[in-house]
């Protein structure tokens, strides 16, 4: 990097990826994953060939052939426990532009009205988002914030933790 151009840039992608992408990605994960169906663990045999007994069986019942080729019934309880811890919003946790006694952890008094900006900014964002959001499928993913618990499919934390 040769200018502050370049690191605004960089740090600007970086950011991105560790806390809207990140959750966006994870927090929208169980609705669809969460059904094991929809997103199986693992495979345990491959497509049979076009001509085969197997395939002659598969089109005869492919309900019977889907349920012989996924995750059996302890790995995908296993999976799903998984995609729904990881899922999860707690009670205490803070969201991106949100941190408990902001002014400790700095005495600069430019960085912290530049943070408090930045809340203020995602609250517009997301007052927006929610204006945009009067259809009947709302895109919750990037709302900068969530009440807790599970299956929310929005917020972006402060952190992550993965």
């Amino acid at each position: 990097m040769q200018t502050r151009e370049e690191l605004i840039h960089s740090l600007t992608i970086i950011i991105w990826i560790a806390s809207a992408l990140h959750a966006a990605i994870n927090f929208g994960q169980y609705p669809y994953g969460g059904f094991a169906p929809n997103r199986p663990g693992m495979s345990r045999r491959l497509i049979p060939d076009p001509g085969t007994a197997e395939y002659e069986k598969l089109k005869t019942n492919p309900v019977k052939g889907y349920l012989k080729t996924i995750t059996p019934q302890f790995q995908t309880l296993i999976g799903i426990a998984v995609l729904e811890v990881l899922s999860i919003h707690s009670s205490d946790e803070y969201f991106l532009g949100q941190r408990e006694a902001a002014a400790e952890w700095t005495k600069d008094k430019e960085a912290l009205k530049a943070f408090e900006n930045f809340g203020k900014k995602l609250t517009q964002i997301e007052e927006k988002i929610t204006m945009m959001n009067n259809d009947e499928m709302p895109y919750t993913l990037l709302y900068p914030t969530s009440e807790p618990g599970l299956v929310t499919a929005k917020g972006i934390p402060n952190s992550i933790s993965i």
